[in-house]
């Protein structure tokens, strides 16, 4: 009694993502956030990425990066986007894995994944195996009262 009840074409402020739009959004992002703990320290870098085979792939040089992914038991990945109207955001969460062998590295060339900077120097191939992926669209104030 006395409810109010929304019209089914109204966007709700956020809205749950299913698992296959938030691959699809990911594929089309040109650069994400990899999330990982080192040492009892927690570190954000911005990485360029590609999807492939429902992992999240990225190319880095040696350094922090590469063995605080190689070390954390779990990473998180965030990647988002926006345009007037809307915004949206997906988390993978999972292990991070080092490629080593000539099969895997091949497979990772395969998604052409460039760096932005000088190929040479970022020559580890690490890999994201999803343990849980989330997502969230964000429909902005205005956009919803229009």
């Amino acid at each position: 009694m006395g409810s109010i009840t929304r019209m089914p074409s109204e966007p709700q402020p956020v809205s749950i993502l299913p698992v296959s739009e938030c691959w699809e959004l990911l594929a089309g992002a040109p650069i994400g956030r990899l999330v990982t703990n080192f040492e009892g320290e927690s570190n954000i870098f911005p990485v360029n990425f590609a999807v492939q085979n429902r992992t999240v792939l990225f190319r880095t040089a040696e350094g922090t990066k590469l063995v605080a992914s190689a070390v954390s038991r779990e990473v998180l990945f965030e990647a988002d986007g926006y345009s007037d109207r809307e915004g949206w955001s997906v988390i993978v969460r999972g292990p991070a894995r080092s490629l080593h062998t000539n099969e895997e590295i091949a497979e990772a060339e395969e998604a052409a994944l460039l760096p932005w900077t000088n190929p040479d120097d970022k020559s580890h191939y690490v890999r994201i195996r999803p343990v849980n992926v989330t997502g969230r669209r964000f429909f902005f104030r205005d956009a919803i009262a229009r």
